[in-house]
C-alpha cells in the first residue's frame, strides 16, 4: 500500500496491573483475571461506547486449561458484545507488542478503526509437566486389562514418575540452540567484555529508577489495583527493591554459568504475573469520538537471528526504524528496552557503540552510537518491574508513550528481545 493511503494510527490510552512477583505457588491472578482487572477501569474511563471497537487481540505464551483464547474470554468477561471478534497471538516474548503491531496494521491499512490490544501473563501459573517416561507408563496402566498386565505394567513404576518437571523451565530453555535465556545472555557478556560490576550496576540503576517513579506519582494512570477474591488488594509492582545497593547485588552466585558468571538472580528480570491492555484508533475514530491520544505509531520492525545471541535482536529490530525515517540516534529521545537481563542490555547498547559490528551486520558506515543511558527506561525495567512474558512488550510501548507525554518527548522506540532469536521495535511519536 502507498504510504499516501496509509491510515494514521494512534495510541489512545492504555492501563496494567501492578507487576506481582512469583513467589511460592499460584498467585491470586490467572492471565484473564490480570486482563480483566485492568481492562475493566480502563474502558470505563473512556468516552465512547467500547461497543465500538472493532477487535480484541491478547498476546499470552502460558495458556492455562482453563482459559483458551484467553483473548475471547477476557473479552466477554469486559462485557464486550459476543459478536465482538478476539484473538490470541504468541510469540513468545514479543506477544503483546504483536497484539498492538497487528491492531496497528489493521488500522493503518484500513479495515478496523479501533483495536484493544494487550498482554497477560501469570507465570506463577506455570503447569508442572510429567516426564515423558512417566506419561508412557500411565499410558501402559491405563490400556492394561485385568489384574496381570496391570501387574506387569506396575513393575515399571519409578519414585521420578512423581516428580513433575516446571513448564516454565522448559519454556525458557531454546530447542534449538538448547540454552537457556540465561546462557544467551551469558554469551553476549563474554562476546562484549560485559563484566559483572557493570551488570549488578544497571540492575541497582533500575530498582532505583522504578523506586522514585513510584514515589513520585509517575505510573498514575497507568498501573490500575487488582483486588483479589478474598479482597486483597495490590496497587504496585512488589518486585522493586528500593534500597537496592552493590554489596548486596554482589552476593547472588551466577545461576547460569557458576562460578564466573555475569548473570545473577539479581541482574535479571524476575518471573511476574501482570497485564496490559492499550486502545488503538485510526485518526477518523480519534476525530469521531473527540479522542486525546497519548501518541501516534509511527512505525515496527520485526528480526531474527541465532537463538544463542537472541538478546542482540532489539538492535537488529530497532535501527532498520531509526533509517527508514531518516533519523539518527540522537533523534530518538526516549528508549524502551526490555530486561530481560543486564549484561543483554548492555550488550545491545555496546553492539550499537561497536563499528565493526554496525558494518558488517546493520550495514551503517560506522558506529550507531551508544544510547545515552539518561534516555533509556527512565522508569526502570524488568529487572525491577518483572516480566511476565506475553505482556512485556505491550508495557514498554505503553510505558513508552507515557514517559514521553510527561517529559515532552517528540520521538521514542520500544524494543525487546524474543525467546527464540527474535526481536521487535515500535516507533512513537508526540502528537
Amino acid at each position: 500500500m502507498n504510504d499516501a493511503n496509509r491510515n494514521r494510527v494512534f495510541l489512545v490510552d492504555g492501563a496494567r496491573t501492578p507487576f506481582l512477583k512469583a513467589r511460592s505457588g499460584p498467585g491470586p491472578f490467572t492471565p484473564v483475571d490480570l486482563a480483566v482487572q485492568c481492562g475493566r477501569p480502563l474502558l470505563a474511563r473512556q468516552s465512547f461506547d467500547r461497543n465500538l471497537l472493532d477487535l480484541v487481540i491478547l498476546g499470552c505464551v502460558n495458556v492455562i486449561a482453563d482459559e483458551m483464547n484467553p483473548a475471547r474470554v477476557a473479552a466477554l468477561r469486559l462485557g464486550l458484545p459476543e459478536r465482538m471478534v478476539a484473538f490470541t497471538v504468541q510469540i513468545n516474548c514479543g506477544s503483546g507488542m504483536q497484539s498492538l503491531d497487528t491492531a496497528y496494521r489493521y488500522i493503518r491499512d484500513g479495515s478496523h478503526q479501533m483495536v484493544l490490544a494487550g498482554g497477560a501473563e501469570a507465570l506463577s501459573h506455570a503447569p508442572l509437566t510429567l516426564r515423558q517416561s512417566a506419561v508412557k507408563w500411565f499410558g501402559e496402566m491405563n490400556a492394561a486389562k485385568g489384574p496381570l498386565e496391570q501387574a506387569r505394567a506396575m513393575k515399571g513404576l519409578r519414585p521420578e514418575f512423581f516428580k513433575p518437571v516446571v513448564g516454565l523451565e522448559r519454556g525458557l530453555t531454546d530447542p534449538i540452540s538448547a540454552l537457556s535465556m540465561g546462557q544467551t545472555a551469558e554469551v553476549l557478556a563474554h562476546r562484549f567484555d560485559i563484566d559483572r560490576k557493570a551488570a549488578d550496576m544497571y540492575a541497582m540503576q533500575s530498582h532505583h529508577r522504578l523506586a522514585a517513579a513510584q514515589k513520585e506519582g509517575r505510573l498514575k494512570g497507568e498501573v490500575m489495583p487488582a483486588f483479589a477474591r478474598d479482597g486483597a488488594v495490590y496497587d504496585h509492582d512488589d518486585g522493586v527493591r528500593p534500597d537496592s545497593d552493590m554489596e548486596g547485588l554482589a552476593k547472588p552466585k551466577p545461576v547460569f554459568e557458576p562460578p564466573y558468571g555475569k548473570v545473577t538472580a539479581g541482574n535479571s528480570s524476575q518471573i511476574t504475573d501482570g497485564a496490559s491492555w492499550c486502545i488503538l484508533a485510526s485518526e477518523r475514530a480519534v476525530e469521531e469520538h473527540g479522542l486525546a491520544p497519548l501518541a501516534e505509531i509511527t512505525d515496527s520492525e520485526w528480526a531474527g537471528l541465532d537463538p544463542s545471541i537472541m538478546g542482540l535482536a532489539p538492535v537488529l529490530a530497532a535501527t532498520p526504524i531509526v533509517q527508514r525515517q531518516g533519523l539518527t540516534r540522537e533523534d530518538i529521545d526516549l528508549w524502551e528496552l526490555n530486561e530481560a537481563f543486564a549484561a543483554q542490555v548492555l550488550s545491545c547498547l555496546a553492539a550499537w557503540d561497536d563499528a565493526e559490528f554496525c558494518r558488517e551486520i546493520l550495514g551503517l558506515d560506522g558506529a550507531f552510537g551508544r544510547i545515552d543511558r539518561d534516555r533509556l527506561n527512565v522508569d526502570g525495567g524488568a529487572i525491577s518491574l518483572g516480566h511476565p512474558v506475553g505482556t512485556s512488550g505491550n508495557r514498554i510501548v505503553l510505558h513508552l508513550a507515557n514517559a514521553m507525554k510527561e517529559r515532552g518527548a517528540k520521538r521514542g522506540i520500544a524494543t525487546e528481545c524474543i525467546g527464540g532469536g527474535l526481536g521487535g521495535a515500535m516507533m512513537l511519536e508526540a502528537v
